[in-house]
């Protein structure tokens, strides 16, 4: 059996975040919510936002489950160097 595999691509100005199941487009997403009705409709029942916040088979490029936005920052401050990027 193969493995399938989520990608979500990095947030757009204009359509959110692509989302890739299996290698194929599976729409896009503006915040976790979406994202859980995407993995729900592409055979993922049952899964919560929790569950794919914390689900290690989705692959984020551009940020984690918080970044949703051009503005957020994908970078906890926990993997800033100090002093960097600070005013």
């Amino acid at each position: 059996m193969r493995e399938r595999s989520v990608i979500v691509h990095p947030p757009t100005k204009r359509d959110g975040r692509q989302v890739w199941v299996d290698g194929k487009l599976a729409g896009a997403a503006r915040d976790l919510r979406a994202l859980t009705r995407l993995l729900n409709t592409a055979g993922w029942a049952d899964m919560d936002e929790v569950d794919v916040a914390e689900w290690a088979v989705i692959e984020w490029h551009g940020g984690g489950p918080e970044a949703w936005s051009l503005w957020t920052d994908p970078w906890p401050a926990s993997a800033r160097l100090p002093g960097v990027g600070r005013a």
